[in-house]
């Protein structure tokens, strides 16, 4: 069986549910009923397309997760990329080094006839020293899957509307392209955008991630001889270990899904018969909203200023935006998870989906696809793949080792196919994408937009 054979690998399967948790606005935390009926006409095609092209795409799967480049060096990834959509028969407009970015590149499938634009975003930054631990290479390969097969259902059916897919570098870090992309106009004629990520746990299209910040802060004191005339110093170290105190007592105040993490950069030096002129610290805040990343920022402030005021020190704090929440649009969740559930599955992983019984499924992990959520819906599929002998999950080496196997990259083709089915059913369905705007204008309360 599959699962004997993942066993003689050292592979296993790796399944919990996770904490889901329903809140009362119902409008934004139930997958809603599916207004259609046939719900898969287009299904069974995808299916079929998607298993013809397996061959090619673990070819370019297993090149990226042997080819591991770091944020905003995905030379080869973006070389391998591109020519492999302008190989295409379909009629793939491709721009290298889209929008000014090196390594982001754009390509766009075009009906001819005016329609929805649907979009996939291809992902191929690796973790330094660890590879693809984050299976990006996965990530590209489901998009990939979907935005073809989305093509190939368009032109094959005569369907109007566009296909757009992003090759979006550096998601890990802080300096996201899909952030870069989005403020360069790359998604401004875009009516969704979808991606997926793998894991062990989670099979869910309903994920909410977190939103992070970082703050760089850097206290200035004035040297002295710290035996012979302590009291002319101004001492940065204890301006930086008051401002320390300041925030683990905050902690006490703090919600669950607040998270604030602390590292002293510069300490001051190491001569113990000083006071210390200098010293600086980086503290990364993570929660469940972005306004609420955004408080925490100001009481995390408060707390360096207060340490500066207590010790006579000057401060200079540098906030750093990272990465919005990303908020699932329920309507594309729900479709999604429809054509999941009715794709076979040869060796499952992980907890089945009911898409009418689950609100959010929230992870601690931050994306810059978050930023994406916030401008236009969105889904961000989290899938299971079987766990190496370690069971370790994202940004290990264990997964490291998972995310390159063929395990794994079949299970990302069954997500590229229910993504595929997303797509069609936004440009087929009467009323499905004015329906899925609507939800997301309400959510974050935007009167004129998309």
């Amino acid at each position: 069986s599959a699962r004997e054979r993942m066993a003689q690998d050292g592979f296993v399967l790796v399944s919990r549910e996770s904490q889901i948790t329903k809140k009362s606005h119902a409008a934004a935390n139930t997958a809603p009923t599916r207004q259609h009926e046939g719900p898969h006409d287009h299904l069974a095609e995808i299916a079929s397309f998607v298993d013809s092209q397996s061959e090619k795409l673990w070819h370019l799967n297993k090149f990226i997760h042997s080819n591991p480049e770091p944020a905003f060096q995905e030379f080869k990834a973006h070389e391998a990329l591109t020519k492999f959509m302008r190989s295409r028969p379909e009629r793939w407009q491709v721009t290298s080094s889209a929008c000014g970015i090196e390594t982001a590149w754009i390509a766009v499938y075009d009906s001819g006839r005016k329609g929805p634009a649907v979009s996939f975003n291809v992902e191929m930054d690796a973790l330094p020293n660890l590879g693809h631990a984050c299976g990006h290479n996965l990530i590209a390969s489901a998009s990939l899957a979907g935005a073809l097969a989305t093509a190939h259902i368009i032109e094959k059916h005569s369907l109007a509307g566009k296909v757009y897919v992003f090759g979006t570098p550096g998601e890990e870090g802080y300096h996201g392209g899909k952030i870069q992309l989005l403020n360069r106009g790359a998604y401004d004629k875009v009516d969704i955008s979808l991606i997926s990520h793998p894991s062990i746990l989670n099979n869910s299209p309903f994920v909410r991630t977190t939103a992070f910040c970082r703050l760089e802060v850097e206290f200035f004191g004035r040297a002295a001889h710290a035996a012979n005339a302590p009291w002319q110093g101004i001492n940065a170290l204890d301006a930086l270990v008051a401002s320390y105190n300041s925030i683990s007592m905050l902690r006490q105040q703090t919600q669950p899904s607040d998270i604030i993490g602390f590292a002293i950069t510069n300490g001051g030096g190491d001569a113990t018969n000083v006071i210390h002129a200098y010293s600086s610290a980086v503290c990364t805040i993570r929660s469940s909203s972005a306004s609420r990343v955004d408080t925490l920022a100001d009481k995390v402030g408060a707390c360096f200023d207060a340490g500066a005021q207590a010790t006579g020190c000057t401060v200079g704090i540098k906030v750093i935006k990272g990465y919005k929440d990303h908020v699932p649009n329920m309507h594309l969740a729900a479709s999604f998870a429809e054509h999941w559930s009715s794709l076979p599955d040869p060796y499952p992983v992980g907890p089945e989906l009911r898409a009418h019984e689950r609100g959010y499924t929230y992870v601690k992990a931050s994306t810059d696809q978050g930023d994406i959520s916030h401008a236009l819906p969105s889904i961000n599929v989290s899938f299971a793949i079987p766990a190496g002998p370690e069971k370790g999950g994202p940004h290990s080496a264990d997964f490291e080792k998972a995310a390159g196997t063929k395990w794994a990259f079949d299970r990302a083709l069954r997500v590229g196919k229910g993504m595929a089915g997303v797509a069609v059913d936004v440009l087929t369905r009467d009323g499905f994408l004015d329906t899925v705007k609507g939800e997301w204008r309400e959510r974050f309360g935007v009167e004129n937009k998309l």
